[in-house]
């Protein structure tokens, strides 16, 4: 076999020490290059599926937190409705109470007006009885100063007309 390499220019010895170079040069690279390069690529690796999996997490809390404050939307708008309501049930009932309070002062001026309109019929029957008393009165002294022969009917028309313009003069002074 020596012929072969030789026929081939080859030298085993040249291509021993190749060899052997070649072998302390990959262990060398190995050992200080591509153990290390390796290693760095495995903890980049890691790092990228750390990354990778906290991206998801985060994606998940993302979701869960515009699910929350969805949530929380349709809570505030559930509440703001039910406030609303409530406003607006306090608001006819106090509508109810302002109502029934105007009714009943409505109610108190019109008792009021009844009871000073009965008072005012009231002082007006008196005065009417006290000029009527005052009219019969005059016309009995008028009488009583006739002669009861000499009193005929036309004293007695007057005296009724001197009472009717009395009676027409305090109504004239009503109106």
């Amino acid at each position: 076999m020596s012929e072969l390499l030789q026929q081939l220019g080859i030298d085993w010895r040249l291509l021993l020490s190749q060899a052997v170079n070649f072998g302390l040069l990959l262990a060398i690279l190995s050992f200080f290059l591509y153990k290390p390069l390796l290693q760095l690529m495995k903890e980049r690796e890691k790092r990228i599926k750390e990354g990778l999996t906290k991206a998801e997490e985060a994606d998940a809390h993302l979701k869960d937190a515009q699910t929350l404050k969805v949530q929380k939307l349709k809570e505030a708008e559930a509440e703001a409705l039910t406030v609303l309501r409530q406003a607006e049930a306090r608001a006819k009932t106090h509508e109810a109470k302002l109502l029934e309070a105007a009714k009943q002062k409505e109610a108190e001026a019109l008792a009021q007006a009844k009871r000073l309109a009965e008072a005012e019929r009231e002082e007006t029957r008196r005065e009417t009885r006290r000029e009527a008393a005052a009219l019969v009165k005059e016309a009995l002294i008028k009488t009583v100063e006739l002669n009861p022969k000499a009193v005929d009917e036309a004293l007695i028309a007057k005296a009724v007309t001197h009472i009717y313009e009395g009676t027409r003069s305090y109504e004239n002074t009503k109106k």
